[in-house]
């Protein structure tokens, strides 16, 4: 009996495009070309191919010459793998109460890293040195985690950036006190995009010892990296990456889309263009009556707060979440293939909406 026949179907519309996300977005058709060109042939595994060893020299040129790069699968990997790797196990990791690892990993950090989180409320998403020593304490007391890492997300989850001089503070005060600073950098091209600066001009340039570099929320198919800017800060990283489940056999195709991303100017075209239909997105909105931009629109994103009743209406027109449901705040994401027709849509809908 011949078994049925099955034929790859696309089970989705391509020209529906929504807020909820940056993760919602394809992959960038140079990233796809990139994965294609890499698909040759045999190359080495674990990290030993061509286009990995490649990629250190791409990544040193935005990081320093220190610099190494240990691709990994996604942003939750790269920052539990990170963290591991600048603490002991009695260590515990300061940062801000909205941050990612502590808000939005299902307790990865704790549970597969073990590691405590000391948070810091903040009113923007970022901590300040002030902000740091309310948990930069107790070093000695065997009772508490030892607080040794800082770490601090750029650009944040409430879409605001660090200026290079802030993250130099908070470096600088964390080494004061013997402690390492690890930069969550799921969306660090919209932060550089959006200061008009390099990424090293906020990372190796200011003190940063270890970073998560990410390429998924930037147009990459999938993977991240952990980039080790201070080798002096960490040990051992093959093997904690290994033990956390991140080492990906065929990593040339982790790899591949780095490059193609970093290589050149992809990445910082693809963040110019989301951060772009943000502040449209942003403009269009702050204009409609009832509605308020509650932080400054930064980078990709823009928190608002309205009626439940209209976000509830809206969301059956276009896909986006509610940050805090209780007081109707919602988050409102742009990518590198939002259109301009695709933010004025949507602000056309939330007049209508908000008139209804």
């Amino acid at each position: 009996m011949n078994p049925p026949k099955t034929d790859a179907r696309r089970h989705h519309d391509p020209e529906v495009r929504g807020f909820a996300s940056d993760n919602y977005a394809g992959a960038h058709p140079e990233v796809m070309a990139a994965l294609a060109l890499a698909n040759g042939g045999h190359q080495v595994a674990y990290g030993e191919d061509d286009y990995t060893e490649n990629l250190q020299s791409v990544v040193r040129s935005h990081f320093g010459p220190t610099a190494q790069a240990f691709p990994v699968f996604n942003g939750t990997g790269a920052n539990v793998v990170a963290l591991q790797a600048v603490t002991d196990r009695w260590g515990a990791v300061i940062c801000a109460e909205s941050a990612h690892i502590n808000v939005d990993e299902g307790g990865a950090p704790e549970r597969m890293g073990g590691l405590k989180l000391l948070t810091v409320s903040t009113p923007d998403g970022k901590l300040t040195p002030e902000l740091v020593d309310r948990q930069a304490w107790g070093w000695e007391d065997e009772h508490r985690a030892m607080p040794q890492v800082v770490s601090i997300t750029q650009s944040t989850e409430l879409g605001t950036l660090y200026t290079p001089d802030e993250i130099r503070a908070i470096c600088d005060h964390a080494h004061a006190h013997g402690m390492k600073v690890h930069l969550d950098g799921s969306r660090i091209a919209n932060a550089a995009a959006s200061l008009n600066v390099p990424m090293r001009t906020f990372t190796n340039a200011v003190g940063v010892d270890i970073l998560s570099l990410g390429g998924t929320k930037n147009g990459a198919l999938f993977g991240e990296a952990v980039v080790v800017i201070d080798p002096d800060a960490v040990s051992h990283m093959k093997h904690l990456r290994k033990l956390s489940m991140q080492l990906a056999s065929k990593m040339r195709f982790v790899s591949v889309q780095l490059e193609a991303l970093l290589a050149k100017d992809l990445w910082l075209r693809n963040a110019r263009h989301a951060n772009e239909m943000a502040q449209r997105l942003a403009e269009g909105v702050g204009a409609v009556h009832g509605v308020e931009i509650l932080y400054p629109v930064q980078a990709n994103g823009v928190f608002a707060k309205l009626p439940n009743e209209v976000s509830e209406r809206l969301q059956k027109r276009f896909r986006f979440y509610f940050w805090d449901e209780a007081t109707g705040v919602v988050r409102w994401m742009c990518a590198f293939d939002t259109t301009e027709d695709d933010v004025d849509a949507f602000v056309a809908a939330l007049k209508e909406e908000m008139a209804h």
